[in-house]
């Protein structure tokens, strides 16, 4: 990409600056989720189910669910933010009338959706910290995890926004793909136990099963070569998407 650094600033700056009038209102609930998350299904669901995978249920849902966090953060950014900012306000038109150019967008739009995910992902791992579900300094690896997540989600959101020709059809994006990956993706049991070996490399296919795995093997220190299958996963189909993404783009933009 050619990209300017000063100008893809500019990008996210602007973002910043509209975020920042209504910070506490986005932040506030992102902080309450995943104790909400971690009460209801760890403490009430956990009362039920001892062990899973060798630990408890509490501590078990934990990396997946910092995941999921880091998922939903990349994916509202690049959905109806961007959708909103592309065909209904007209902001990446108006931002082509100064030097900024469409890949100097792309790059602003993802290095924002990136500071999202950083902040909720952080914040989700932060509360697993507090409740004394991440092993110090092991499951610091997560602190990267968190932005591979984002890096991946939003490329997939990315592709599928800059696509779409009505934004009623976001409805088939959360409902259908999102939701199934926040079920079926080890995130609440683990997959090896209870699916077919047909269904196991379908899940292989998946987005999220990779970074909730790398995540769960840096709580509890389980590294096995399996890593560098997640790890090539995350980074090679984010490339592709994103070279996606900025071909698209730039036949909106420069059309």
């Amino acid at each position: 990409m050619s990209v300017s650094p000063r100008h893809a600033a500019a990008v996210w700056q602007r973002n910043f600056a509209m975020y920042a009038r209504t910070w506490q209102y986005n932040l506030l609930p992102n902080f309450f989720e995943p104790v909400f998350y971690l009460t209801a299904l760890g403490v009430g669901v956990g009362a039920y189910i001892t062990e899973m995978a060798g630990v408890s249920y509490l501590s078990f849902l934990a990396p997946g669910l910092v995941c999921v966090a880091a998922m939903n953060g990349a994916s509202f950014e690049v959905t109806y933010n961007a959708y909103v900012r592309l065909n209904i306000e007209k902001s990446y038109d108006l931002m082509l009338t100064t030097p900024v150019e469409a890949d100097d967008v792309l790059a602003g739009e993802l290095a924002w959706a990136l500071t999202r995910v950083v902040l909720y992902g952080g914040i989700f791992y932060l509360t697993t910290i507090a409740f004394g579900l991440a092993p110090l300094p092991g499951s610091l690896v997560t602190l990267l995890v968190i932005p591979l997540t984002g890096v991946l989600f939003a490329a997939i959101g990315f592709a599928f926004t800059l696509r779409i020709p009505n934004i009623d059809l976001f409805s088939f994006y959360f409902t259908l793909f999102l939701t199934p990956l926040f079920l079926f993706s080890g995130v609440f049991f683990p997959l090896e136990e209870r699916l077919s070996g047909a269904w196991l490399w379908v899940a292989e296919v998946t987005p999220l099963l990779h970074p909730v795995r790398l995540a769960r093997m840096s709580y509890f220190g389980t590294w096995s070569p399996l890593a560098l299958w997640d790890l090539g996963y995350t980074v090679l189909v984010s490339w592709w998407l994103l070279r996606d993404a900025r071909r698209m783009m730039r036949a909106r933009l420069e059309a």
